[in-house]
């Protein structure tokens, strides 16, 4: 009952700017937003987490926090999924704090969607040990409750997002945490789509060294009709 309340109360936002923009028939409804309304659907699909476990082995009385000095022992993820509402959120913020014009608003949003698939922020900081982020950590995108790696999508790295308005997020930069802009795609290799329809949940693992964390969501409807419009274009 908790998982759900905490669910409902991120995506909450969102539906509700959905509602508004069916019920006046205006896609772009997110320029009237004000700036809470913006922070309140970018904020939406914010959440925190974690790789690894601060106390490995605690049930044995071994602590592990002095050792392999060399690599962190946990890292705090927090990550941001750029759904068709938050690019819009971010670009509405951006416009508010910079005097933009809509046609310029317009043109952050238009840049944002055309990366292929969607895209994460994902955000890390280093527990103990070095404080050095290892290059060759990886992320994937997958159905909750997912049991085959087929059903997984890989993540690719995208650091020239870094200077796309659209995916800066909303909330302030906590300069404890470094970002990267990960995208993924919506439809597999095999041609299928990678949430499917009878799916309500999706997850974001990040896995670093040995040790894996998730970040879980709701799937939105504006996600289900971008995998099928990429289905489609696939073909």
């Amino acid at each position: 009952m908790k998982t759900r309340t905490l669910l409902l109360s991120i995506f909450l936002p969102v539906l509700v700017a959905g509602v508004h923009a069916q019920e006046t028939g205006d896609s772009n409804a997110y320029l009237h937003w004000s700036q809470q309304e913006a922070e309140s659907v970018g904020k939406s699909t914010y959440h925190d987490g974690k790789v690894g476990s601060r106390v490995l082995f605690v049930w044995l009385g071994v602590d592990t926090r002095g050792l392999k000095t060399e690599r962190s022992q946990n890292y705090k993820i927090r990550a941001t999924w750029f759904t068709p509402e938050v690019i819009r959120a971010s670009a509405r913020s951006a416009q508010l704090k910079d005097r933009l014009t809509d046609k310029e608003t317009q043109a952050l949003v238009a840049e944002a969607e055309a990366v292929s698939g969607t895209v994460i922020m994902v955000e890390l900081d280093p527990n103990e040990g070095s404080g050095v982020i290892p290059l060759d950590w990886s992320a994937f995108l997958q159905p909750k409750g997912n049991t085959s790696p087929n059903d997984a999508v890989r993540g690719v790295q995208m650091p020239e997002l870094r200077k796309a308005r659209a995916f800066q997020g909303v909330q302030q930069r906590n300069y404890d945490y470094e970002r990267f802009w990960v995208a993924f795609p919506l439809v597999r290799d095999d041609g299928n789509v990678l949430i499917g329809p009878d799916k309500n949940e999706i997850e974001l693992v990040v896995r670093i060294y040995d040790r894996e964390g998730t970040v879980t969501w709701l799937v939105p409807e504006s996600i289900r009709k971008l995998e099928d419009a990429g289905k489609h274009t696939s073909k």
